[in-house]
C-alpha cells in the first residue's frame, strides 16, 4: 500500500499510529492512515484485516503501569 520512502510501519505493529495520513475527516472524528489504519479521535482503532483497538491515551499506560 505504502510507495514512499521510508516505507510506513505495517498495520500490525506498535508504531502503526506513526503512518502518513492519506485522508482525514476531522468533522466526522477519522483519518485513514497509508497502512491503512482508521484512525479515530478518541485514538481507537480499526486495522486493515477489522481487528478494532479500544482508545488507548499514553494516561491510560500510566495508571496500570503504577
Amino acid at each position: 500500500m505504502c510507495r514512499h520512502q521510508p516505507p510506513c510501519p505495517s498495520p500490525d505493529g506498535p508504531d502503526r499510529d506513526a503512518a502518513r495520513t492519506v485522508a482525514s475527516h476531522p468533522e466526522q472524528g477519522w483519518s485513514l492512515l497509508c497502512n491503512g489504519v482508521v484512525l479515530f479521535e478518541d485514538t481507537g482503532e480499526l486495522l486493515p484485516d477489522g481487528v478494532v483497538v479500544a482508545p488507548h491515551r499514553p494516561t491510560d499506560l500510566r495508571a496500570t503501569a503504577a
